[in-house]
């Protein structure tokens, strides 16, 4: 029996989300529910991952975009072990996430099974939308647990397994937030983020110029804002079976109206994050073919 000692994420759910059943946590193919005792949770292995996976709804990988080297990181060690700690921060200024939201309002169908790939303690949905389910998926369990938009999360390093554990053709949406510069086989993760789609299911990254400089792998760090745009494309253009993805690039307003903001947005030493999003549809005709 596995006990995994976490903090009770209790306190920080929604009053919208009804603390019984317990949200259901996975740690890299461990199935974890908060028991009704303290803080600890207690799990037990979890099914067999072919057992959600169906290779009729994979998207197939026409070719791989990254080369060795372009896979590589400054920082080797297990991002497990860089995420370790919470870190209840935005990384992304608030015009960026304002048009993030605005995003999510326009393409998010209202009522949809929506996960959150990447995610950590805020998922930047829009307020006012009710959604069926929202899935959470990260690498830290305290800010997952933190997060209240989510139903259930789970923990998994992508770039050690990349196959998500859940049902094919189960999701309206998948977001992903200022984090694909992270992903170091992002060909297969797209190809899990197909499948998991429903036939006209969305996928939405966002990006902008800001990451963890050790942590981004080296085809990201080392290019330019265009070419950074032009390999995002390119890992939707990879898998058989997403629509032409759409490149939408908005120049965020200032939210901060404090008077040294002001100042500085005169003499031209300020500006918002730079906002980027692709977003791409799993195509209906892909759900027919056999691949």
């Amino acid at each position: 029996m596995l006990r995994v000692i976490l903090p009770n994420p209790r306190p920080w759910l929604s009053p919208k989300i009804t603390p019984s059943p317990q949200p259901l946590l996975r740690i890299d193919g461990i199935a974890v529910r908060c028991c009704s005792t303290g803080g600890e949770y207690s799990g037990q292995t979890a099914q067999n991952a072919s057992a959600h996976h169906d290779e009729q709804a994979a998207g197939r990988i026409g070719r791989r975009v990254l080369n060795p080297e372009g896979r590589c990181k400054l920082d080797t060690s297990p991002d497990r072990d860089f995420y370790s700690l919470p870190r209840f921060v935005k990384h992304v200024d608030e015009g960026f996430l304002a048009e993030l939201t605005e995003l999510y309002r326009e393409r998010l169908p209202a009522g949809g099974e929506v996960l959150d790939l990447m995610s950590s303690w805020v998922s930047h949905l829009p307020e006012e939308v009710e959604y069926g389910r929202v899935v959470g998926h990260g690498l830290n369990a305290q800010e997952l647990a933190r997060n209240p938009r989510l139903d259930y999360f789970f923990v998994k390093d992508l770039n050690r397994e990349q196959q998500l554990q859940l049902e094919s053709r189960s999701l309206d949406a998948v977001v992903c937030a200022v984090s694909v510069q992270y992903l170091q086989w992002p060909e297969k993760v797209f190809a899990e983020v197909l499948r998991v789609l429903k036939p006209g299911g969305v996928f939405i990254l966002s990006f902008s110029d800001r990451m963890f400089y050790q942590k981004a792998i080296a085809a990201w760090r080392d290019s330019t804002t265009y070419g950074r745009v032009q390999l995002a494309v390119q890992y939707f253009q990879c898998i058989e079976g997403f629509t032409q993805p759409e490149v939408i690039r908005r120049s965020p307003q200032h939210h901060n109206k404090s008077i040294l903001n002001t100042v500085m947005s005169l003499l031209g030493l300020s500006r918002s994050d730079p906002f980027y999003a692709i977003v791409a549809y799993r195509n209906f005709k892909q759900a027919n073919l056999k691949l």
